[in-house]
């Protein structure tokens, strides 16, 4: 079971980098669905995640509050705007371009309702770094 969980762990986070730079495919639930595998199947890259300088702050944020902080919502609907609107103007069928769009909306509407992390205040946040 172990390396199933390490399996889906490996595909997610090189899903989640992927989707850091194609539109359309999404980072966050890709890391998130990452760090719960491999907190399943190896600790020791679970805190590699969990301490990445990139990912970290989101998963932590996600584990103890189950939410996002406000600047990473606004830069994460700004971003899935942006490309979801490239990408409807680039898609000729119009179908799919429905699709995006239902997509889109149900991808906002979920973000939406997720709950606001406070903002760490800035001492806070330089006592707490190494």
């Amino acid at each position: 079971m172990r390396m199933l969980f390490a399996l889906l762990g490996g595909i997610s986070l090189g899903l989640g980098i992927l989707g850091a730079f194609l539109p359309v495919l999404p980072t966050t639930p890709f890391v998130l669905l990452s760090a719960f595998c491999f907190g399943r199947s190896s600790p020791r890259v679970h805190a590699w995640l969990v301490n990445h300088p990139w990912f970290g702050g989101m998963i932590r944020d996600w584990q103890t509050h189950r939410g996002l902080r406000p600047h990473v919502r606004r830069r994460a609907l700004w971003l899935m705007a942006a490309s979801f609107t490239l990408s409807i103007y680039l898609v000729p069928v119009w179908w799919v371009r429905a699709l995006l769009l239902l997509t889109f909306i149900a991808l906002a509407w979920w973000m939406l309702r997720l709950p606001t992390v406070p903002e760490r205040p800035m001492v806070a946040m330089e006592q707490t770094r190494p």
